[in-house]
């Protein structure tokens, strides 16, 4: 009854697993039972004589049996096969288990691949399996719990800041009973593949047959000298259809019919360009600028009348990809404006309300240098750092002005503290400089923020399932404290928004990611609690703009095999709808010249008891986000007088109208101001911004123009990278923004 694992020099990949794998006769004898311990099938090798049409997961892989592959097609489609999920969590810790361990923290459970250790080594959260014993029969195992056609494995060493461990080459053997195992053959021998040089770039090492059963494991043979039997790992494998299972389950999706797949520069500008041309009355594309590489970086706005903002309606935006490696939320934005287009033209109620009454911006790459490098290698070859950075290797994350520790250091020495400016602090001179390290997106966005009046804004990420808001920043750096706002109490609604409707942060049973426990504070957490975070984008945008911004850690796994966005998509659909929805709450209104009823720009809008004021826009109009509650509101303006009065929000997800009318400083009154020596009030703070700003631009300007001459230069002299010249032949040809 039993086979032997790999008997076939050269195997025909996918198209020839066995019939048991793949039909419902009942008297086939080859079909693995795993009903019946005393009389299972050994795993079953792929087999060329296999009829052609066979499905896998839904999937045709069938080939013509006429035909030869060539040997980098055969790796492709080997590559197609999903990861199990050991990564993405989707393996429970139950399906896990080894032949030893050197400690609980470093258990099977901690062998997945880019999984993460927290400071101290020894605790219960390590980063990697280690047996506890330095010999060749320890053993990683996996229970795939259906029958899995096994294609690879993908290796990485031990994530530590302490220890240096990885295994240099390693067997797999597989089994369909747990108890019976059989090595993989390459040829009459058991293979040996390649393991890891280093502890954190991941290895890919295909099968040379590949192999139907339910349970794989890693068998390490060779490590590193120093080192001890250590690894984190990824399986890939296709699920077969499985005749004996009654009652399988259905794979997860989603009924949205949405481009899920993991989108290159090329590839998002041309599904861009697809939804403006399916609902080209509510949506626009623009550029607010260019990567050092010279890629665009594309928003897609959505808007009832789009190009224009309309009096009194809040300015949304998401911003996805800042680092370039964690790419979840870029699919997620880009899958909200398919979404958007298609429910308003459906009529969908609460769409079209959005869409009438918000003024989105979807910016879904802010890092598209960094973006490339990681889809390059793929979704489990990038690493948890390839791609994070600029070219230039900035972190994003860090890049803004740190207004913070301005505005602390003014309020040590100010003899009055509420003369200290709490919002629309000025970014420092040096930052300005044409030689300050000011990444040209960094540049872009801040441009981007002075000129929308944004409200709301959320930061997507990857790596960790939790919400964190301002401050970032703790005082005097420390590593972390809990460094709130003057809006706390907001902040952590936007943040329970989000998480409390995020379907796997909102899970009470779902694992750790890595080593922190963010359940224990409802999936949020202060930025600074979490860790100090100098620069951030989240802070700048409260203390330099108008605009309250969080971060969202989205997932676990940085970049998801595109096999997972599906149901990602449906994890995040009702967080990000009901999020944009928060842009209503508080108070709004327009701040008008009595006398002329123009609107007044960059009135100061403060809330008793809030230390921290908000300005109006260009027309007057603002938008203060607040809890429910009755507030006195004061609203003033240089050469006016001020005016109070008392607002009420309510619980409704609809903001109170609040409108102010400020009357003119009589001439007489300023003239007896100088006459007796005083200085008539003016806003030096904002004068001091716009000239920083003026100054930023004017920098960017120049550096813009140097780059794009040695871009220029580099190509005349044939000195452009490799795969440099196709994309951006490519990009020419596409250039439908202007």
């Amino acid at each position: 009854m039993e086979k032997t694992l790999c008997t076939l020099a050269a195997v025909i990949f996918l198209g020839g697993i066995s019939d048991a794998a793949l039909t419902d006769d009942p008297t086939n004898q080859n079909r693995p039972s795993f009903g019946d311990t005393t009389d299972r099938a050994a795993p079953t090798a792929a087999r060329p004589e296999a009829p052609a049409g066979k499905h896998l997961d839904g999937e045709n892989i069938s080939r013509d049996g006429e035909e030869k592959e060539d040997v980098r097609g055969t790796e492709a489609r080997r590559r197609d096969c999903p990861p199990l999920g050991l990564e993405s969590l989707r393996v429970d810790d139950s399906q896990m288990r080894a032949s030893s361990s050197e400690a609980t923290g470093l258990g099977p459970h901690r062998g997945r691949l880019n999984i993460q250790s927290g400071i101290e080594d020894g605790d219960m959260y390590d980063g990697a399996w280690c047996a506890g014993y330095e010999d060749r029969h320890q053993w990683l195992e996996v229970d795939a719990i259906h029958l899995t056609l096994f294609t690879g494995v993908i290796l990485q060493g031990r994530n530590s800041i302490w220890s240096w461990d990885w295994v240099h080459t390693y067997k797999v053997q597989l089994s369909n009973d747990s108890v019976s195992w059989e090595s993989c053959m390459n040829g009459t021998e058991e293979a040996i593949l390649e393991g890891n040089q280093d502890p954190e770039t991941p290895v890919l090492g295909l099968l040379p047959v590949p192999t139907v059963a339910r349970f794989i494991r890693i068998n390490p043979q060779t490590w590193y000298t120093n080192g001890s039997v250590c690894l984190r790992a990824e399986i890939l494998g296709c699920r077969v259809h499985d005749p004996t299972e009654v009652d399988s389950e259905l794979e997860e999706g989603s009924r949205d019919d949405l481009d899920f797949r993991q989108h290159n520069y090329t590839e998002m500008r041309k599904l861009m360009k697809s939804v403006t041309e399916e609902c080209p009355d509510i949506t626009r594309v623009y550029t607010i600028g260019k990567s050092h590489e010279g890629l665009k970086l594309y928003v897609m706005e959505i808007s009832d009348n789009p190009g224009k903002h309309e009096l009194g309606e809040p300015e949304f935006r998401y911003v996805a990809g800042m680092h370039g490696n964690e790419a979840l939320g870029r699919e997620l934005v880009l899958n909200l404006m398919q979404h958007m287009c298609r429910e308003y033209r459906k009529g969908n109620e609460r769409v079209v309300r959005l869409v009438t009454e918000t003024r989105i911006h979807l910016l879904p790459s802010m890092n598209p240098d960094g973006y490339e490098v990681a889809h390059k290698k793929g979704s489990e070859l990038a690493g948890w750092a390839d791609g994070r950075f600029t070219f230039q290797g900035i972190d994003l994350n860090h890049n803004f002005p740190d207004l913070n520790t301005i505005m602390w250091d003014a309020e040590l020495t100010a003899t009055d503290k509420s003369k200290v400016p709490n919002h629309y602090i000025p970014m420092p001179e040096y930052y300005t400089n044409e030689d300050a390290m000011v990444a040209p997106v960094t540049r872009a966005v801040i441009n981007w923020m002075q000129e929308i009046p944004f409200v709301l804004s959320a930061n997507l990420h990857g790596g960790e399932l939790v919400v964190t808001y301002p401050y970032d920043c703790t005082r005097d750096w420390v590593p972390k404290e809990d460094t709130p706002t003057a809006d706390n109490a907001f902040f952590r609604w936007l943040a329970t928004v989000y998480a409390s409707t995020n379907r796997v942060m909102s899970n009470p049973n779902r694992r750790l990611c890595h080593y922190e426990d963010f359940q224990a504070h409802n999936n949020i957490i202060n930025g600074g609690a979490w860790h100090t975070v100098p620069g951030s984008m989240n802070d700048f945008s409260y203390l330099h703009n108008n605009c309250f911004e969080v971060t969202v850690e989205l997932s676990c796994d940085k970049f998801p095999h595109v096999s997972e966005l599906p149901v990602e998509w449906e994890n995040n659909k009702e967080a990000l709808l009901l999020y944009m929805e928060q842009v209503h709450r508080g108070i709004k209104g327009v701040v008008r010249d009595k006398a002329t009823k123009r609107g007044i720009a960059d009135a100061v809008v403060k809330v008793e008891d809030h230390e921290h004021d908000i300005r109006s826009a260009a027309a007057g109009d603002y938008w203060r986000l607040l809890n429910p509650g009755d507030y006195k509101v004061v609203v003033w303006a240089p050469g006016y007088y001020p005016s109070a009065r008392r607002c009420r929000v309510g619980t409704e997800p609809r903001a109170t109208a609040c409108d102010f009318a400020l009357t003119r400083t009589p001439a007489e009154r300023l003239k007896e101001i100088r006459a007796k020596g005083g200085r008539v009030p003016q806003d030096v703070q904002m004068r001091v911004r716009a000239l920083r700003l003026r100054k930023l631009r004017a920098s960017t300007k120049v550096l813009n123009q140097r780059r794009e001459g040695q871009q220029r230069a580099r190509r005349a002299g044939g000195g452009v990278r490799e795969g440099e010249g196709g994309f951006r032949g490519q990009t020419q040809r596409l250039d439908w923004v202007q």
